[in-house]
């Protein structure tokens, strides 16, 4: 075990610094409080398992060896990562609408497909594992990135429930929102640069 616990401190550094994951579980505790974002959390902690398992299976070696591929989910990636970022723009603090709502189990494992934090980190701590058939580093990956990420999910998710009890105006949840949607199409743009 002692051997894992630096891939258990880069996933951590990975998953716990800003990105997609951590600027929409902030928002959605900020908006929805925690009870109402756990199948969120959830979502993101059962995709990012599966993505780390895919890549140690071998996925992470086949995107690398087919550049169009890559190419195509940057691009997807980036656009669907601007349009969370549109859709926080345009959000409200003040009493919800029937579509405001946060991700589903679904929505938010399916993100993961597109968000491009997970698939760097994914791909760099495949060297963190020591060597092993690939089965193995699938599920040692898998297990890293769930176990840790749930910690994350919760963390972020109970600071964006704590910034809410400042968020007292509709001109603070506006700004937040703002910020956070910035934050977020951040994000985006780094992925193409």
């Amino acid at each position: 075990m002692a051997d894992l616990l630096p891939l258990f401190i880069f996933v951590f550094l990975g998953l716990f610094s800003p990105g997609p994951n951590v600027i929409l579980l902030t928002s959605s505790g900020a908006r929805f409080g925690l009870n109402a974002t756990l199948p969120h959390i959830v979502g993101v902690v059962i995709g990012v398992g599966v993505v780390g398992f895919l890549v140690g299976l071998g996925l992470g070696a086949v995107l690398g060896t087919v550049p169009w591929a890559r190419t195509i989910l940057t691009a997807i990636s980036a656009l669907w990562i601007l349009y969370l970022a549109f859709t926080l723009w345009r959000a409200t603090g003040s009493a919800l609408s029937s579509d405001q709502r946060p991700f589903t189990v679904y929505e938010a494992a399916m993100f993961q497909w597109v968000n491009p934090k997970i698939w760097a980190v994914s791909l760099a701590a495949v060297s963190y594992v020591p060597d092993a058939a690939p089965i193995w580093i699938g599920g040692t990956l898998a297990l890293a990135f769930s176990s840790v990420n749930s910690a994350v999910c919760l963390f972020w998710t109970l600071f964006g429930q704590r910034v809410a009890r400042v968020l007292t105006t509709e001109r603070r949840w506006s700004a937040f929102f703002k910020t956070m949607a910035l934050l977020l199409a951040g994000s985006a743009v780094f992925l193409v640069l």
